[in-house]
């Protein structure tokens, strides 16, 4: 598996488990970097089962909220799933606040997004 900037990227059986190393995803370049090593995952490595952990995220921009749903896209057009663990509150509200929520299976940990595949 490639190395990435951005993230921290685990297996878990047969589920990739990717961990942002960003605090605040607000800057544009790394916007862009942090789509560009999500978007290998799907098309490179092939992943076909995905776990975001937001643990360490603070804040998250809507030009980030832009790539997660283009992933999810790239991700569904592959036969794939992603599943979102461990969002804080207030990012949690953006999500609720656009409805996107509605569109990502959001779980509390980690552990939980591993067990509903």
């Amino acid at each position: 598996m490639a190395a990435y900037r951005r993230l921290d990227v685990n297996e878990v059986g047969d589920v990739t488990v990717v961990h942002f190393r960003d605090q605040k995803i607000i800057e544009d370049l790394g916007i862009q970097e942090l789509g560009q090593e999500l978007f290998q995952l799907v098309e490179v490595e092939n992943c076909r089962k995905l776990v975001l952990n937001f643990s360490a995220v603070d804040f998250l921009s809507s030009a980030a909220l832009g790539k997660l749903i283009t992933l999810d896209k790239k991700m569904k057009a592959k036969a794939g799933a992603i599943k979102f663990c461990s969002i804080r509150p207030e990012i949690y509200e953006v999500f609720a606040i656009t409805r996107l929520n509605k569109l990502f299976d959001i779980r509390d940990e980690e552990a939980d997004a591993l067990a509903a595949f």
